[in-house]
């Protein structure tokens, strides 16, 4: 089952999570070859989806 950028889970990244759980994107791409990845794993991530405020209080 594929996850899209809009399932992200607060405090990931969304290209990180679509990545990882979305086997279309790297189907016809050599192991470890993904450009995209490969960037991001260089630069970081440039956005992650923001974690809710806990109001225990």
């Amino acid at each position: 089952m594929a996850k899209d950028a809009q399932n992200t889970p607060p405090g990931e990244c969304p290209q990180c999570w679509q990545h990882a759980h979305d086997r279309r994107i790297h189907r016809n791409q050599p192991r470890g070859e993904c450009p995209l990845c490969v960037d991001h794993m260089v630069n970081g991530h440039p956005y992650t989806v923001p974690k809710k405020k806990s109001s225990w209080w």
